[in-house]
This record gives structure tokens, sequence and C-alpha cells, in this order.
């Protein structure tokens, strides 16, 4: 007996110093990792800028989360600003004889891949090439790559071209038959975010505000995608409508790509390009190693003009990913006290969240601007909250495709009464006061609860109305006119009043520049992005975990579904909340 407690004595022992051999091999590792990425990539002469498959675009350094044992791989997450600046870098860099786009799929949005393409449609003007290849070509992808002095396609692949599409799930029947009750609050007729849990059909006021968000947006697509292809509206509208893009042949015939040819075929024409010979390599460079070959060589610590991102939905408390107002405020509080910021450029791509924490970050940001210059820059989202957070601004730019405004707001609470009671669960409970049991997850909510909160959603839409007019110089009246929860694209945002100009981020910052009286400056990033160690121990926090194996399982729309009826953090008071995720597939 004594000997089998010593084997085992000796085994745990020896799996303590094995776990801790491998976590001393583990940290080594991941400061060889950081250290090689410090190193700068040196670029050759005659290169070729790529886009390639392993690009992600991504809006906002809190984007930018690795993979958890990824470590000798660079990231390929690439900011859109980044990005761009690369591209007009390039223009003029010697270095670099013309852009390569290679990517059959892009992870990025509707406003990025603007930016991009309309960089990339500059950079043509410097008299370089830009050259695209496509094999199964994504509509995204082709969007992007349609801006080529040449698109060439493989002989067995295709062009996912079809337009823009939205379906959208309901579930009142579903909640009917498993006994799952909803108590929903709303202010707006175009308040759709809890349209799917109130009916089992889409409203026609909701059908109106996505056809012609839908339209609004694809029309900007397929005029940009007709002029560069050299074919008028009307024929791509024909080829669309015919799914002409999945036959190559069809392709080549109705100018969609130029010719059809293997890819060693579309690495000749390169060569020809750069004049080297058939035995000869290209010199490819990703976007992302072009940018780390001189990043912060530019990096100033006074005159800086800040971008602070304010990416993903709004939390009360705190956390890294998404906006938590804890956190954000602290960043805010930071750019206003710094004197090297002179101005601060608030990039919003969000679809809102927690009216209370909204309204903090609202507040927060009026203080920064008493006392130096705040600019906003629309993403792909703007709304709700999203919206709410950007009337501190002194200026409002928006992208032609954002979705913004859904100037209204929400409560809603779940709660199982049928489903417990169908199982033999009931719950009974004693008060000392009319609503002391105001909610109960079996029995739902209190009648008084309802008066009071539905009294709630009326005043905090009225506060947000205020301060729109404040903002937009605009009546009561006219905001509510366009308020009601109503998604608008960029473009009519702009014929609205909504927000003051169409441009992109770097239109922002020079606006804040000048209004800041600075001519040279450098640009500074908040939050900041976090390590890789930070990173790693963030992952394996539980929560962390479940939550990306849920989001992997149902993707990342239906998520926010969930998280709706889930999250605690969105179930503590009022709502200010986009109604729906679109992304161009």
């Amino acid at each position: 007996m004594k000997s089998f407690f010593r084997n085992v004595l000796a085994n745990i022992v020896a799996i303590l110093l094995i776990g801790g051999v491998f976590t001393v091999f583990f940290i080594l590792m991941m400061a060889v990792s950081a250290a090689a990425g410090d190193n700068k990539t040196q670029v050759k002469k005659n290169s070729v800028l790529t886009l390639d498959m392993k690009t992600n675009i991504i809006d906002s350094p809190t984007e930018d989360q690795g993979d958890l044992f990824a470590f000798n791989s660079p990231s390929k997450n690439v900011l859109v600003y980044d990005a761009v600046n690369a591209i007009n870098k390039a223009k003029s860099d010697s270095k670099i004889e013309g852009i390569s786009i290679e990517t059959d799929f892009i992870s990025a949005g509707m406003t990025q891949l603007d930016e991009i393409r309309n960089a990339l449609q500059d950079f043509r003007k410097s008299g370089k090439f830009v050259l695209a290849y496509g094999n199964t070509v994504s509509q995204p992808a082709y969007y992007l790559g349609s801006v080529a002095d040449q698109y060439y396609l493989n002989p067995s692949g295709g062009i996912e071209l079809k337009g823009l599409g939205t379906e959208v799930m309901y579930m009142k029947s579903f909640a009917e038959k498993y006994g799952i009750g909803l108590e929903v609050i709303r202010h707006g007729k175009y308040k759709a975010a809890v349209e799917p849990y109130m009916r089992d059909d889409m409203s026609d006021e909701n059908r109106e505000q996505l056809s012609t968000l839908l339209t609004d947006i694809w029309s900007v697509n397929s005029t940009k995608i007709a002029a560069s292809r050299k074919i008028s509206p009307a024929q791509l509208t024909m080829v669309v409508d015919s799914l002409y893009g999945v036959i190559p042949e069809l392709t080549v015939q109705h100018r969609l790509a130029d010719k059809l040819l293997q890819k060693s075929q579309y690495d000749d024409i390169l060569k020809s390009k750069l004049k080297l010979k058939e035995k000869d390599d290209i010199n490819r460079i990703s976007l992302s190693k072009y940018i780390r070959s001189y990043k912060d060589d530019d990096k100033s610590d006074k005159n800086k003009v800040a971008v602070l991102y304010a990416s993903g939905a709004i939390y009360n408390g705190e956390g890294t990913k998404d906006i938590y107002a804890q956190n954000f405020v602290k960043d805010i509080k930071k750019l206003t006290d710094d004197e090297d910021v002179k101005a601060v450029v608030l990039r919003v791509n969000s679809p809102g969240g927690s009216a209370n924490a909204s309204d903090e970050i609202l507040f927060e940001l009026q203080q920064l601007k008493k006392k130096k210059p705040l600019v906003v820059s629309f993403g792909d989202y703007a709304a709700s909250g999203g919206y709410y957070i950007a009337m501190a601004a002194d200026r409002i730019y928006s992208e032609q495709n954002t979705i913004t405004g859904s100037i209204g707001v929400f409560g809603m609470i779940p709660y199982a009464k049928e489903m417990a009671n169908r199982n033999g669960i009931y719950a009974h409970g004693v008060t000392t006061n009319a609503n002391s049991n105001n909610f109960s997850l079996i029995n739902g909510v209190s009648p008084g609860t309802v008066r009071v909160m539905t009294k709630s959603v009326e005043g905090t839409y009225k506060r947000f109305v205020h301060f729109v007019t404040q903002n937009r110089k605009m009546s009561y009246t006219q905001i509510d006119e366009l308020g009601g929860g109503r998604v608008w694209s960029g473009t009519r945002a702009k014929q609205n009043g909504l927000v003051d100009e169409l441009g992109s981020l770097k239109d922002a910052l020079a606006f804040a520049a000048k209004k800041a009286n600075v001519k040279d400056y450098s640009v500074a990033e908040y939050p900041k992005k976090r390590s890789q160690w930070e990173q790693f121990f963030q992952d394996f926090n539980e929560n962390e975990i479940s939550a990306r194996f849920i989001k992997n399982k149902i993707g990342k729309e239906n998520y926010q579904l969930f998280e709706q009826i889930t999250n605690p953090k969105l179930q503590s008071g009022i709502i200010m909340g986009m109604p729906y995720t679109i992304r161009l597939q």
C-alpha cells in the first residue's frame, strides 16, 4: 500500500514538473513570437503588392483577435486605415511596380471594401498596373477586384454576382410552441430589432425600410462595377439577374472578366509586366508585410490626432472586446487630458446596445469636445446607440454604404412560464409591496413593471431625439419622422441631414487636423491593441471560450439574436439596438 502511494505521489510530481517545463516552453514561444513580430520586412525591388486569400480587413484594433496557438504565423488582420495608407504609399514607392488582387473571398465590411476600392482606383492614376485573378469568386471579392485594369478568371471558375438580399428569421410560433414568453416594449414603428419575436412574418414597415436600404447599397455598388468594367447598368442588371457569372465562358462574353487563364498563365502576365525572365520568381509582398515594412517610422509624440475606435456592441461594465462603457470612458478621459492629442476622430462601427452605457459614453465625449475638436467617422454601422454616441461631434462623416440612424429604443424580457408549467414546475411568491417580485424567470414581469418600463422606453426615446435635435439643428418633429427606429444608407442619411459629409476615415482625420490647426501630425490609435500575452489569458476565460464556441456553431448574426435574449448585460435596461446585421454575400 505504501509503495502504491509513493508511485501516485511520484506521478503527481512528474506531472507538475512536466507542466512547469511546458509552461516555460510556452512562455519562451510567446517571447520568440513577439520578438519575431518586431522584425521589419524588407521590400525588394521590382515587387508586386498582393491582396491574397489570407488578408482580413478589420475596422478596429479591438477586432484583431489572433488564434490561441498560432504563435509562429504573423497576423493577417489589417486595419482598413492601414490598408488604404499602404496603397497610397505604394503609388510613389519605387520598389512597388503594381498591385495584384488574388482573392476569391475577402473578410471585410461594406464600407471597408469601398475605402480600399477607392484607394485602388486612385492608385491606377500613378500609371502602375492593377491586375486581378480569381477562381471561384465571392461577390464582395469581385466588387473589389472589378476595379482592376484587367480581370482574369480560371477556366473552371466562376463569379458569384447575384445582387443583395436579406432574410429575417421569425420565431413567434416557435416561442409559443415551447412556452417561451417575451415581454417586449418598443418605440417606433420601424423598430424591427424585436420584430422576429413578435410575429411570424415581415411587417410592411420593415419590408419598406429593408427594400430601400438594399436598393441604395446595391445601386452604389452596381454602378461602380459597371463603370469599371465599361458596361451599361442595364446590361449589368441583365447579367446579374441571369447569374451569368457562374458560367466561365459567359463571364468573358459579358465582360465580367477579360480572359480565362490558369494561375501559372496569370503569373506569366505579371512577369511580363515586371520584365522578368520565365525562370525568375515574382517578388510578391502581402499587404500586412508591406505595412510592417514602414509602420511607426513617422510616429511623433507631439501633435497627434487620435482615432478612438468604437467597434462592436455597447455594454455596461468592463470588457476588452466590443464597447464596454467603463473601459471606453477611461480612454476618452486619457485623450481629453493628453495635451499632445490635438484632436480626436471617433470611428463608429457599432449597431448599438445598452442605452445606459451609450448615454455614459456620450456624456464623456461631450466633455472631451469642450477641450479639443471631436470629429466622427462612420464605418459599416452607426445605428441606435452607435448613432447616439456620435451626437457629441463637431462634424459627422459617413460612407455611402454605412447603415445608420435607427433612432429608437426597446426593452425585452424573456420568461418561461408555459414551458415550466407544462413540465410540472410552478413558482409562487410572497411580497411586501406591489412590485417586489417585478420579474421572475417563471412568472414573467409584473403589470406595474411593464407600465414603468413603457414610460422608461418613451423617456429614453425623447432623450435620444433631444440630443439629435441639438447636434443636427433640426426640430423634434423632423427627427421623429426620420427616427422611429428606421435605418438609412449613408447616402440617404446625408440627404436627410443625419450626417454632414460623405467621406472616409482619412477625410475625417484631415478635417479634425484642420480644425485643430495642425499640419504635421501623427495618428494614434485607441484602444491600444492587446499584446499576445493579454489575448492568451483573455481567451482562456471560461465565458469567452463558451461564447466563441456558440458563435462558431450558429454564426455571428444568429449569435447577436441569442445575446439579446441571454446576455444579462443587455437585459439590465433599455436597449438602443440595430435591427439587422447586413453583409455583402
